[in-house]
């Protein structure tokens, strides 16, 4: 009898961890935090502009947001963009999105893309202006301009207002997990891992 018991809550935890996540529905048609009132400003987010217009003057890889977080008008509503801005030569590193699929389009310049599959398959292209690809929700991927001369612009949409992103080498080397689990794990020495600690640390 228990181990029926057993038996009916694994399907069940089954099921639920095998439907597909996304953003819940919302059973009104829009999400407003107590104490605003709703206009056309709050449906209305300003703040790529300065995205669009080349190199990132900072950095060489600047991602600017417009999720829930940076626009509440999002919040339930499934979508949100970023846009990437590569100085020459720039990197978006190996991450995911856990919550979404990417859809990136390239607006200025050329970039190199790349996504691995959970068959360990690494897919990869050049992208001009105008091209589209899209990264599955949850593989591991990346962006970079190998233009040595001229800085590359994409957008890229999500189907979730909050995709979040993980990024491998900080997720790796960057947030304290045990450094002998680290050099166990990549068959390497201890004195690797910490320049790779370091290196984290440093960006």
């Amino acid at each position: 009898m228990a181990s029926n018991a057993w038996v009916s809550l694994a399907i069940v935890l089954a099921t639920l961890l095998g439907t597909d996540a996304a953003d819940p529905d919302i059973t009104s048609d829009f999400i407003v935090t107590d104490g605003v009132t709703p206009d056309a400003e709050f449906f209305t987010f300003k703040g790529l502009k300065q995205a669009l217009r080349g190199a990132p003057r900072d950095a060489p890889f600047k991602v600017t947001k417009a999720s829930q977080g940076e626009f509440p008008a999002l919040m339930g509503l499934s979508v949100s963009y970023a846009a990437l801005q590569f100085a020459p030569g720039g990197i978006n590193a190996p991450h995911t999105h856990p919550r979404s699929a990417e859809l990136l389009l390239v607006v200025q310049g050329w970039l190199e893309v790349g996504l691995v599959d959970s068959n360990n398959t690494l897919f990869t292209q050049a992208l001009r202006t105008g091209d589209l690809f899209v990264f599955p929700k949850g593989l591991v991927h990346f962006q970079v301009n190998k233009d040595s001369r001229y800085p590359a612009v994409a957008l890229s949409a999500f189907g979730s207002a909050n995709a979040g992103t993980v990024s491998l080498p900080k997720t790796l080397f960057g947030s304290g997990i045990d450094k002998d689990v680290l050099a166990k794990s990549f068959k390497t020495d201890a004195l690797t891992i910490d320049k790779l600690v370091s290196a984290a640390a440093m960006g």
